[in-house]
């Protein structure tokens, strides 16, 4: 008898120790993370200058309310704000930064309608759930938080016939995850960044999980040509640790005046001295090109590989080190991701059949190539005939 939930489908493996980018088993398998704890480990395992930041920080004081000053925070809302006019609001997770945007764009606007996209993924939180287009999700938890509206991603005409006067935000995703790592078309995403911005709209984009370099600049906003009124973050901002972040334009301060939102242990000490020292990594020009070079390398290995007639690789999308293959059936990914399992690979699912990798950005070239010839293996029976 298990005294836990069974709300999640678990292995039947436990994970003891990890170093690098490598997690050791209970058995003592080592098997090459191509899953960074489903995006979160960006710098992989037990990172030193992570390691010290926090023991350092532990020493000295666990947490403080947000009744007191706490620079750690101002220090982090800096770096993250990134040279641009943002304030922050710091919380525990994804879910909880979406749930903070959504009270934040209707409370600024006076509005309620928050149009957001079909296979998108926002948290599993009341607000964040009933932002998520995706039914499954719902099932069983009807009435949801009302005046949501669910679109096709990368539709125009279809978004402007959705657009009306009580219209308070749009949200989406710049990669939709969860969804089958299916990115935002950049020509449609600015024409409705231009439309938000002339309707008095506000844009939030959910970076959880394509922030923090993953996508190889700290936002994969930045590649789009846009700038939201509202950003979200969590996973590879703590990198294991618990935290999540929401940005908002300097305008917007106000409307989260004292008493308005807040959490316990949001911003807590312990979570902002790693967070920090994530950032003071990330955000350098040579660790960011370094992810725009291993992400070449990545991607031309697989389309290397979809050219093999055996492969059953139908599509290759993503961006930077968030990949994704779609397969040939759900079944046949299920089945994939057991071989690669089985051959000290963990890789991740999305939507029905897609095979997601997302390898720590740490990941080193030669580990990059040891991964790709384990996918050759498993996919066609041995090396790619040159």
């Amino acid at each position: 008898m298990s005294f836990l939930f069974p709300n999640y489908k678990r292995e039947s493996i436990e994970m003891i120790s990890g170093s690098g980018n490598y997690l050791t088993d209970r058995s003592g398998k080592k098997y090459l993370d191509f899953t960074s704890g489903i995006g979160v480990m960006n710098l992989g395992y037990n990172h030193p200058k992570l390691n010290n930041a926090l023991m350092e920080q532990a020493s000295l004081l666990w947490h403080t309310p947000n009744l007191y000053e706490n620079h750690l925070q101002e220090e982090v809302a800096e770096k993250l704000a990134n040279g641009k006019d943002y304030v922050a609001y710091f919380c525990n997770s994804g879910a909880e930064a979406n749930e903070a945007a959504i009270k934040l764009a209707r409370k600024a606007t006076g509005k309620t309608k928050v149009i957001t996209f079909l296979n998108s993924f926002h948290g599993r939180t009341y607000g964040a759930m009933s932002a998520t287009g995706q039914t499954s999700i719902h099932a069983g938890f009807q009435p949801l938080v009302p005046d949501f509206t669910y679109l096709p991603f990368n539709d125009l005409a279809q978004f402007k016939q959705a657009v009306d006067s009580n219209t308070a935000a749009v949200m989406l995703e710049m990669i939709q995850g969860e969804g089958g790592v299916i990115p935002a078309n950049k020509k449609w995403l600015k024409e409705l960044a231009q439309c938000c911005h002339d309707k008095g709209i506000l844009l939030i984009i959910d970076e959880i999980q394509t922030g923090i370099g993953r996508t190889g600049t700290l936002y994969a906003y930045e590649q789009y040509g846009i700038e939201p009124d509202i950003l979200t973050l969590a996973k590879g901002l703590g990198n294991g640790i618990p935290v999540g972040a929401m940005l908002g334009k300097q305008e917007l301060a106000d409307t989260f005046s004292p008493g308005t939102h807040g959490s316990t242990f949001g911003g807590n000490k312990l979570a902002m001295s790693v967070a920090n020292q994530v950032l003071e990594i990330v955000n350098t020009q040579n660790f960011l090109s370094a992810v725009q070079e291993k992400s070449q390398q990545l991607f031309s290995g697989l389309s290397l590989l979809a050219e093999e007639e055996d492969s059953g690789i139908q599509d290759i999308r993503g961006l930077g080190l968030m990949v994704g293959l779609q397969m040939e059936s759900e079944e046949k990914l299920l089945q994939l991701m057991t071989k690669l399992k089985e051959q000290g690979l963990l890789t991740l699912r999305a939507g029905k059949n897609v095979l997601r990798l997302l390898p720590p950005l740490t990941i080193k070239k030669e580990e990059i190539d040891s991964a790709l010839a384990i996918l050759t293996n498993v996919l066609i029976g041995g090396p790619i005939n040159e």
